[in-house]
């Protein structure tokens, strides 16, 4: 099929919202910027190195996952600015034999995963199709933060509350279960809805401007893991993030079966999923938490040549997560 050809199957799968003026069609898009500044960020899923079309248990990737996915990660990332995403360009490449019913799959999860993760304000406002040896998406999301500042990795305080919306560990549990040698069709419902949070994951998406109005100090998107994502917004704001391991047990509750399933400890994905595309987040002291966000710590000081980073109940842990070079 032309380029021609796959677009106009493409267009009519894609909703348009208020934000976006000019959509698809012209050499580009026109979106409005409702407080005079965009908040932007970009994100890649390219096949085998971000997802495989086919797992070791017998799971197939679909257009739907991979859609929904994209959408997901970068909504997320305009959620931890205490922002609201407004609208997205997508740049779709795939092998020249990528099956049609496969692309128009891809556009069903995009719109769906901007519906399904309540972003009512944000729709696709154009994009690109190219052709190369892989599946690769890229997606830019542009989005508005209602005349508010950007909450930051940055302005966490010693004496803030560390709290956390969303989970930790479930797509980590589902991408081992996707690598693993058991069958798919072996998967009781609760490890199969870990499979589903690694392919279609959901970012609690209100909670960033929620956060924000409640005066958080600090915020990022849990994306490579607790312990990489933490240290980095510790690093960023100088202090000691020190995590409380009974907020982490909690956690890590929901993925014992699959970790005894697997023969691992669940609470190696606590620490080290990413994926999930929670928020963790420094509140002043005395601050009402905002739903859904619940503490899982403090903030502290480093004292006596101490480094700044994470700390569980007051001491180090190894559990690194992911990079993207290293792993």
């Amino acid at each position: 099929m032309s380029e021609s050809g796959l677009l106009a199957r493409i267009f009519p799968r894609l909703e348009s919202s208020s934000s976006v003026l000019l959509g698809p069609g012209d050499d580009a898009a026109v979106v409005a910027a409702p407080d005079g500044r965009a908040v932007i960020s970009i994100d890649t899923q390219t096949q085998d190195q971000d997802f495989r079309l086919d797992w070791n248990n017998g799971y197939r990737t679909t257009g739907y996952d991979v859609g929904w996915k994209s959408a997901a990660q970068n909504l997320s990332d305009i959620n931890a600015m205490g922002g609201t995403a407004t609208s997205l360009v997508v740049s779709l490449t795939m092998p020249p034999e990528t099956p049609v019913s496969w692309v128009e799959d891809f556009a069903d999860g995009l719109t769906a995963g901007i519906a399904g993760l309540g972003a009512s304000d944000c729709s696709v406002a154009g994009g690109d199709l190219g052709r190369g040896r892989e599946i690769a998406v890229t997606v830019a999301v542009v989005g508005t933060l209602h005349g508010k500042a950007p909450v930051l990795r940055s302005g966490a305080q010693p004496g803030d509350t560390l709290a956390l919306a969303g989970t930790l560990g479930r797509a980590a549990a589902g991408l081992a279960l996707l690598e693993s040698t058991v069958p798919l069709e072996s998967l009781t419902p609760e490890q199969r809805e870990l499979v589903d949070r690694q392919c279609r994951p959901v970012p609690p998406l209100a909670a960033g401007p929620r956060a924000a109005a409640a005066g958080a100090t600090a915020m990022m998107d849990v994306s490579d893991g607790l312990m990489r994502d933490g240290g980095r917004l510790a690093t960023a704001s100088g202090v000691i993030l020190d995590l409380d391991p009974v907020a982490l047990k909690a956690q890590a509750h929901a993925l014992e079966a699959a970790a005894s399933l697997l023969d691992v400890d669940p609470m190696d994905w606590v620490l080290g999923g990413g994926e999930d595309h929670g928020l963790l987040a420094a509140f002043p002291a005395g601050v009402e938490l905002p739903e859904p966000f619940t503490a899982v710590g403090s903030v502290r000081a480093a004292a006596g040549g101490e480094r700044v980073g994470v700390r569980i109940a007051g001491e180090s842990a190894d559990t690194v997560g992911w990079d993207h070079f290293a792993d």
